[in-house]
């Protein structure tokens, strides 16, 4: 059967095949390399985000014992609140050259008591834990600044007004810890990376030098060597593809074979008319009488037309087996029409020859998908075997009709097929012993051809009327043919 040739697609803008050979190695290569330069960057972003929290906790630690130790100068005096530093308030918070403290004691509502009053007011959390040390972050005098706070009731009164304490620290030496934590962690990164990428393209060589190795194998191999590869030399994933590539080798020989079978038996066909063709001329030429030299002229003509009988029937077989016509060629047509008309090209034959031929079927159109000109080689083979083999005075009915499908028969009163040669008529050059005509064997063959090209089926059944064939063509219900193209310059069969 035949298959189809596949067209590259072309882009919209380019007019590129979009069926381009990609290199293996560099797809490989790029789905493993491009997520890792796509989680780069996201490992650097987590990476900062971690060493912020590493470089919040010491720092927050210290910022709240801050607080509680501010928290313990507080007391009430005189129903009022006081604070008593020990010491000055920046020796008190390890003030240092890096970053700034604020302190602040004030009353609810953000009334100051003490401190510095840059740090705004924030209000007291639903649930109010003794002893918590709260965090947050804000800006002050355009720096960012880390603050903890908390809430004291210094007067016994569980009802009585909150006091807040709070300290601030500019974020200086928190932020320079996150940026070493960030460079001590990125730095080696800086030299895996391309060590990672030299490592998996090393990798990569070493695992595809199988493949070059298979590569130079097939290279080495001579035109004609179409054995199979030895699949369990190959890797286990290759080994899929080698076997389907073996499979395909196998069917490439096959196809080989049949056409060199078909050479051969064209070739031995042809040798014997051409060899009479010119044994009759020679005896034409040695003729002085004239009667004599119209008869030998006579039979010379009746050669050349065996000759070329089988010359377009052997041109037919190779036409339906690997058919020249393009995939605009397929339409639907009507299947009546198509017998009529071929009907008419062979009534002068049949009526040469006293034969009754006929046409039967409805008048309403029977469709059927394919191509036209194969679709007439086709019946015109039935036809013309159907006629051939009648002998005069018989009948010859081309009958269409539609049983679930459409259906052609071909009916006639000839010699008939025994049913032992019934399936061997369809092989090439095979002819029927004691038929009494000189034929090539190849009609039924191209009628099977091009039957099958159509995925129609053919049958020969014997003529219930007691003498003849009847051959009979089904096809599919609504089966569209694939496209018939050709592969190269050789018919596959």
């Amino acid at each position: 059967m035949l298959g189809r040739r596949r067209k590259p697609d072309k882009t919209a803008t380019g007019g590129r095949s979009s069926t381009q050979p990609n290199s293996l190695f560099g797809e490989i290569l790029d789905w493993m390399l491009a997520p890792l330069l796509f989680l780069w960057p996201i490992s650097i972003i987590v990476t900062h985000n971690v060493a912020d929290n590493i470089a919040n906790q010491p720092y927050d630690r210290a910022l709240a014992d801050s607080v509680r130790a501010l928290a313990r100068l507080v007391s009430v005096e005189e129903g009022r609140v006081a604070v008593h530093f020990p010491a000055p308030p920046r020796a008190l918070f390890r003030a240092d050259q890096d970053d700034v403290v604020y302190y602040q004691v004030a009353h609810e509502g953000g009334d100051l008591i003490t401190g510095d009053r840059e740090i705004g007011w924030t209000p007291a959390p639903p649930i109010l834990i003794p002893e918590d040390v709260l965090y947050r972050d804000d800006v002050i005098h355009g720096e960012e600044v880390r603050i903890a706070y908390q809430f004291l009731r210094p007067w016994p009164e569980p009802v009585s007004p909150l006091v807040l304490v709070q300290v601030a620290e500019t974020r200086n030496k928190r932020s320079d810890l996150a940026s070493r934590v960030v460079t001590g962690v990125l730095l080696p990164q800086f030299a895996i990376i391309p060590l990672a990428v030299v490592l998996v393209w090393v990798g990569l060589t070493r695992g595809i030098a199988p493949l070059n190795r298979l590569q130079s194998l097939i290279r080495r191999r001579r035109p004609t060597d179409l054995s199979p590869i030895a699949a369990a030399s190959v890797p286990e994933e290759v080994r899929p593809l080698i076997v389907a590539f073996n499979d395909m080798m196998a069917r490439l020989e096959e196809n080989l074979q049949a056409q060199q079978r078909f050479i051969a038996d064209a070739a031995h066909q042809m040798r014997t008319p051409l060899t009479g063709l010119r044994m009759q001329t020679e005896l034409a030429l040695q003729e002085s009488d004239p009667v004599a030299l119209r008869e030998s002229l006579s039979r010379i003509a009746q050669s050349t037309e065996r000759a070329s009988h089988l010359i377009n029937q052997l041109l037919s077989l190779a036409r339906a087996e690997a058919s020249f016509e393009k995939l605009y060629a397929v339409e639907t047509m009507d299947l009546r029409a198509l017998v009529r008309d071929v009907a008419l090209d062979l009534f002068p034959r049949a009526q040469a020859k006293n034969i009754d031929l006929g046409v039967e079927g409805g008048s309403d159109p029977l469709t059927v998908e394919g191509n036209p000109v194969l679709l007439r080689e086709m019946i015109k083979n039935l036809v013309d075997n159907a006629i051939k083999y009648t002998p005069a005075g018989g009948s010859v009915t081309a009958n269409t009709r539609y049983a679930g499908a459409p259906i052609l028969e071909v009916e006639d009163t000839g010699v008939g097929i025994p049913e032992a040669d019934r399936e061997r008529v369809f092989e090439r050059f095979y002819r029927v012993l004691g038929s009494g005509e000189d034929g090539s064997g190849l009609g039924l063959p191209i009628v099977r051809e091009i039957a099958e090209l159509h995925r129609a089926t053919v049958t020969l059944n014997p003529n219930p009327a007691g003498r003849g064939t009847i051959v009979q063509v089904v096809f599919p219900r609504g089966h569209v043919p694939p496209p018939i193209q050709v592969y190269g310059d050789f018919p596959l069969g």
